[in-house]
């Protein structure tokens, strides 16, 4: 259901460089959710950084709705870079996974496989 990795970088390099894998592979980031600080922000003891990356393919998020509009909720993918106990890893729910308890359609579960491997290449880049 998950897929993560730990990286020896920085959890802000690794960041970085997941950012930067994310654009190579012809995705967009929509938005960085930097958790940590709003936690922080907000009066929560939180001693973990976590950034969540939106990130997104027109082209697949597209084929998604048309597919079943309902799973424009599961849109858009995220990529989290996060510490824990002293370790930065980089993770996601799998797409296909996710989506296919969702929904059956055999189109729709080759989007999401076309989509998760990308986004795992994604993480093995950054990594």
């Amino acid at each position: 259901m998950y897929y993560i990795v730990e990286t020896n970088k920085s959890f802000d390099q690794a960041a970085l460089d997941l950012e930067s894998a994310v654009k190579r592979h012809g995705f967009g980031v929509l938005h960085i959710h930097d958790l940590g600080v709003t936690l922080r922000s907000k009066g929560q003891a939180f001693d973990e950084e976590c950034k969540v990356l939106e990130v997104c393919n027109p082209g697949q998020a597209a084929k998604v709705m048309a597919i079943d509009m309902r799973l424009n909720m599961a849109l858009p993918c995220r990529i989290s870079v996060y510490t824990e106990k002293g370790k930065t890893k980089i993770g996601l729910i799998k797409p296909m996974q996710m989506l296919s308890a969702l929904s059956q359609d055999a189109a729709l579960i080759q989007v999401a496989k076309e989509v998760e491997d990308i986004t795992i290449q994604m993480i093995d880049e950054a990594k």
